[in-house]
């Protein structure tokens, strides 16, 4: 083998992603929310592009010579990622890019009496400005206590030297989300500790778990546990002998195995397992809870006179982009210097691609969406039980479009539907065979169905999972038993002997 140097001249096809293609993708993958954070942004760095209901954006703008349109609709496939079409822009506008920078500095720099003249925002616009930021005020949640904040000020209910009470708030800035302090007390204080911290780290700690929320300052579980026990509740003394010695044999359901080990009766065991389940095992839990995220439907399913479902996109302030036409006229002006067309005409030409982007996301979430509703007929008319299997391989072929173009468009987007909001992708579900070679079973009907046999059993002698693929089977559902394990521990369903409620 002998390795040279040389030219030769080789004919190959190649794939290659724009970053228009990337961005547009980008686009497409956004839900409303993130969509209307993205206009918000685009308008505050560019100044062509305008938001308002009068002058809505059309597909394809004829500027002088220049024509912002787009040129086909033909599907781009690749390996990871695919987009339905490239808009064919006359000239390139790579946004930040540092020949846009120079124009910009040029443009400032030599042109200042042109932008003198240039108009300034609409009234609408701050107006429509104005009423957003008030809003977003008005919607900002007040800072919630922390558990920090709400023990520190119980402090002030003892009378506590300074020293004692900077001990206390010391342990209390180093409590955990839950509520536990975590240390040994020696390592706690450390190796430079002074003879008395020893004294006053006791004392501080045996105060804070006296603070409410109760079983604060615990050192673990059942430590916590413990101290949430008063005198004043029944069966107390059986409760704190269950908590140090049998808390993992309740958890198993193992009531024998205490009656036997404990000398309790089942009836007391139970009663104190009652009492115990009203304790809080997490008692800081509550002042770190987070928020829900608000939700707004991408997609509304509504009924037609003629009885048909049909979907009607939640566009926000989409539709109300449009290139300025006072930036048009401009640009078409001959007596405007070379300097501040160019740098208009990329202005455009972005503000352009954005809007067209945004159009062709609109397309195809309401062909994918329309595709899925059609599919999913019985799902809105009987409910979530009758819910059919499909791929996004399906949609994909009758959209027209590549599988992950639906895949993106059906990411973190929402549905409003007759049977409640939905992500899209819950319409989309695996299958189960039939027991009789019938049609496959979606495999959420399958998880439903199994809840309901769960719900229905005898609690005093639940069913196994080789009886409820036995059950499964006798229903025309094809089965296996590893399948049911699975389903239940997505669905937080214990096992039978767990769920089993012993007679007393």
């Amino acid at each position: 083998m002998r390795f040279t140097l040389g030219q030769e001249l080789r004919q190959e096809q190649k794939q290659i992603l724009t970053q228009r293609m990337i961005q547009s993708m980008e686009i497409l993958q956004l839900s409303v929310l993130q969509l209307e954070e993205r206009i918000d942004e685009e308008l505050e760095k560019n100044p062509v592009l305008e938001l308002d209901s009068e002058e809505p954006a059309s597909q394809t703008e004829t500027i002088g010579e220049e024509s912002f349109g787009v040129a086909g609709t033909a599907e781009t496939e690749e390996t990871e990622t695919s987009f339905e079409y490239e808009p064919e822009i006359r000239f390139d506008s790579a946004s930040g890019s540092k020949e846009e920078f120079q124009i910009a500095d040029d443009f400032a720099q030599n042109y200042s009496d042109t932008i003198d003249e240039l108009p300034a925002r609409s009234q609408n616009w701050l107006e429509d400005q104005n009423e957003r930021r008030n809003d977003a005020f008005a919607n900002i949640p007040s800072p919630s206590q922390t558990l920090q904040d709400y023990l520190t000020e119980q402090l002030g209910w003892f009378d506590l030297s300074p020293p004692l009470r900077a001990m206390a708030e010391r342990i209390i800035n180093n409590l955990d989300p839950n509520g536990y302090f975590l240390f040994d007390l020696n390592d706690f204080l450390g190796a430079n500790q002074t003879p008395e911290e020893p004294t006053l780290a006791v004392e501080a700690l045996a105060i804070i778990r006296k603070l409410d929320p109760p079983g604060v300052g615990g050192k673990d579980l059942k430590d916590c546990l413990l101290l949430q026990i008063r005198p004043e509740i029944p069966n107390a003394d059986i409760l704190r002998i269950l908590i140090s010695s049998h808390l993992e044999d309740i958890s198993a359901n193992r009531l024998p195995h205490i009656v036997r080990v404990t000398g309790f009766s089942l009836e007391v065991i139970q009663e104190a397992i009652t009492e115990l389940r009203r304790l809080n095992p997490r008692p800081g839990a509550d002042f770190y809870a987070e928020s829900s995220a608000v939700i707004i439907p991408d997609v509304i399913v509504e009924k037609n006179d003629e009885g048909q479902y049909v979907v009607r996109l939640e566009d926000g302030r989409s539709q109300q982009l449009h290139v300025s036409g006072y930036y048009r006229e401009l640009m078409k002006n001959r007596g405007t210097e070379k300097g501040t067309r160019d740098y208009i005409k990329q202005k455009v030409g972005s503000a352009q691609w954005l809007i067209e982007a945004i159009e062709q996301r609109r397309t195809t979430l309401r062909k994918v969406s329309q595709a899925i509703v059609d599919h999913q007929i019985d799902f809105f008319e009987i409910g979530p039980q009758a819910l059919k299997p499909l791929k996004m391989q399906q949609i994909a072929e009758v959209v027209g479009i590549h599988i992950t173009t639906v895949s993106r468009a059906c990411d973190e987007k929402w549905m409003t539907t007759p049977q409640g909001v939905f992500p899209l992708k819950r319409f989309f579900s695996g299958a189960l065979a039939a027991s009789d070679g019938g049609e496959e079973v979606a495999q959420d009907t399958v998880r439903l169905k199994l809840r309901e046999m769960i719900d229905k059993e005898d609690k005093h002698d639940p069913l196994s999972d080789d009886a409820l693929v036995k059950l499964l089977n006798d229903a025309g559902i094809r089965v296996a038993r590893r399948t049911i394990v699975k389903y239940r521990q997505i669905m937080n369903i214990p096992s039978s002997r767990k769920r089993k409620i012993w007679n007393t």
